[in-house]
């Protein structure tokens, strides 16, 4: 009988070992396994950090050569032209003219005074220091002014909802995808009217470009190079871009940009 108890008492404590061990068998299993999955868990973030940093560096390298494109052109077809009218003015400034070289004089002094503001402007609109010192609103109210002033274009602005300010990378890339858009408009579409919509809700906020111009067939294989910039430049804000045209009835750009990483 006291054997019997003995034996019991040794199998309990056997047993009880064997389970304990089983148990932290299983629970060092448990952590190695939870532990290999959030090291390769911080490992694939880490890389997808490392892809996202390259794309951002890329997109900031081919915004820059964007923006020397845009200095260069603006700087040709505008500033360049007042220029070369001022010195037409200069060379004909020998007292010929009826008008009296007082007016020439005036009229050089008034080209000049509009080549340097234009400067000034471009300079502002092409910097990105004016996104990061005063923000994405604020620079796309001085381009639509800037873009308003000659009154070719009738160009609205609607803000709906509260907005919400993004890093400053991430509104110079919006900054940008819209000046792309409106470039393109104002070259390719005839358009007189363009309206543009900001719509901020909790989580996520829509940009809207629609123009009054000619359209053009969406289903072309070849898709122009300011489109696919844009799409591109959405990518990296983990955006959608979604647009739609027809022949003779205008262009409507939709970006759809979450305010929030998840």
């Amino acid at each position: 009988m006291f054997n019997q108890g003995k034996e019991s008492i040794v199998f309990f404590i056997v047993f009880g070992c064997i389970m304990i061990f089983l148990l932290l068998t299983i629970l060092t299993l448990v952590i190695y396994i939870y532990t290999n999955k959030q090291q390769r868990y911080f490992k694939n973030i880490e890389e997808l950090k490392l892809i996202h940093e390259n794309d951002m560096l890329r997109s900031q390298v081919e915004i820059q050569e964007q923006t020397f494109q845009n200095i260069s052109r603006e700087i040709h077809d505008n500033i360049g032209q007042k220029l070369s009218l001022a010195k037409l003015y200069l060379n004909t400034l020998s007292g010929q003219s009826a008008e009296g070289p007082g007016v020439q004089v005036t009229e050089i002094t008034k080209i000049i005074g509009e080549a340097i503001s234009d400067l000034s402007d471009l300079s502002r609109s092409m910097s990105s220091e004016v996104i990061k010192n005063n923000g994405f609103l604020k620079a796309l109210e001085f381009e639509i002014n800037q873009l308003n002033k000659p009154e070719l274009f009738n160009i609205k602005l609607t803000i709906i909802g509260e907005p919400i300010f993004l890093t400053a990378d991430k509104e110079l890339i919006l900054f940008r995808i819209v000046q792309e858009a409106l470039h393109n408009i104002i070259k390719h579409a005839q358009a007189s009217s363009i309206h543009i919509t900001l719509h901020f809700t909790e989580s996520f906020l829509q940009l809207t470009l629609a123009d009054n111009g000619q359209g053009f067939a969406t289903n072309k294989l070849n898709q122009p190079n300011g489109l696919l910039n844009m799409k591109k430049r959405t990518d990296l804000l983990n955006g959608q871009f979604d647009i739609q045209s027809a022949l003779g009835k205008g262009t409507t750009i939709q970006i759809k940009i979450p305010l929030y990483e998840s």
